[in-house]
């Protein structure tokens, strides 16, 4: 089952509740002890600097796939620290990175630090808004992608947040490849809790023998290996690299929402459950696949109402990055969550990016 820690950080002594929860990951991931040594002292930066700078906030912690899935390293696991605020935001977030730049007494190096260690790391600022901090531990080695490689020009991720500080979240997100297709699915579990957690993780068991398959197909695949459990809503999206052409399906209430060309389009899921109601006939739904795309598939953990910001729209951003920033500000403290709240993005790898 998807184990995800979320640790609101308002006081010092949450912060060393960050640095044993990425231990833990880091021992689910299997990675070794310089890795998870690392990834313990990124999540006591990023979580000392929540106190420092915005006045507390909430570290997510995740064990999650690669964001670029190359041939021979999509089984290599990563620890993903997030961190989440609704501070004041860094005005120079160039600046905010380099060593020495500091706002308080402190050395100024912590975020340096934190660049330097992870596979992967990104900040994402906007005075008044608040401040996205995300770092990835361990999984692919350093290095661009093979160049011939056209499924590395297709990047995903994703934030997943359990309801009310749960062990395990009732959503669950996972790609796939095969040859030149990726296919990325979010399942929300029937409720929320352990029993919402298992139909989840059955999607994400039965996505990995269905890569080969279309959405709709593949739908019909999870409906068999989700019957006996709760069930759960399931949007699947695929996007083949040679042709350019998304295809997408859904079961349930996964919302999905694709920005081309600067605008955002909504893309239609049917009524029903995988695994106990789902319906007779699923379709996919096709579009073009550019560079310029951004795919967002969300859980009903998200306000009915909520729609992407303009700045969601931008294939350079990381997508882990974009999903974060999405639930940040989707959510405030007059808008409390009621269920499990999972994001997944699929975008393009910009070209200077491994």
């Amino acid at each position: 089952m998807p184990r995800v820690w979320d640790v609101p950080v308002h006081d010092s002594t949450r912060v060393r509740d960050a640095r044993v929860a990425a231990e833990h990951a880091a021992a689910l991931a299997g990675l070794d002890e310089q890795c998870t040594a690392s990834a313990a002292l990124v999540a006591t930066e990023l979580a000392t600097n929540l106190l420092k700078h915005a006045g507390g906030g909430q570290v997510l912690i995740d064990v999650v796939s690669p964001p670029v899935l190359t041939a021979g390293r999509d089984e290599a696991w990563a620890v993903q620290i997030t961190t989440v605020d609704h501070g004041p935001g860094i005005a120079d977030v160039p600046a905010a990175l380099s060593d020495g730049f500091t706002t308080t007494a402190s050395l100024g190096a912590g975020l340096g630090t934190c660049a330097r260690l992870a596979e992967d790391f990104e900040l994402h600022s906007v005075p008044g808004r608040g401040t996205v901090a995300l770092a990835r531990i361990g999984g692919a080695p350093r290095g661009r992608a093979p160049a011939k490689d056209p499924v590395a020009g297709v990047r995903a991720g994703g934030v997943n947040v359990p309801f009310a500080g749960a062990d395990y979240s009732g959503d669950a997100w996972a790609w796939v490849r095969t040859e030149d297709r990726v296919t990325l699915m979010l399942a929300d579990g029937l409720g929320h809790g352990p029993e919402a957690a298992r139909a989840s993780s059955a999607a994400v068991e039965a996505l990995r023998g269905a890569a080969h398959l279309v959405p709709s197909e593949a739908l019909q695949r999870l409906d068999a290996a989700l019957t006996g459990t709760r069930g759960a809503a399931v949007a699947v999206a695929q996007v083949d690299t040679r042709a350019g052409r998304l295809r997408f399906a859904g079961v349930g209430n996964i919302g999905a929402r694709l920005c081309a060309g600067g605008t955002w389009r909504p893309l239609v899921s049917q009524p029903g459950i995988v695994g106990t109601h789902r319906p007779r006939t699923v379709r996919d739904e096709e579009r073009e696949w550019a560079d310029d795309r951004v795919l967002i598939l969300h859980s009903d953990g998200l306000p009915s109402r909520w729609t992407p910001s303009p700045d969601a729209c931008a294939p350079g951003v990381d997508p882990a990055v974009t999903a974060a920033v999405t639930i940040r500000d989707a959510s405030s403290s007059a808008r409390p969550v009621r269920d499990d709240t999972a994001v997944a993005v699929l975008t393009s790898t910009p070209p200077d990016r491994p």
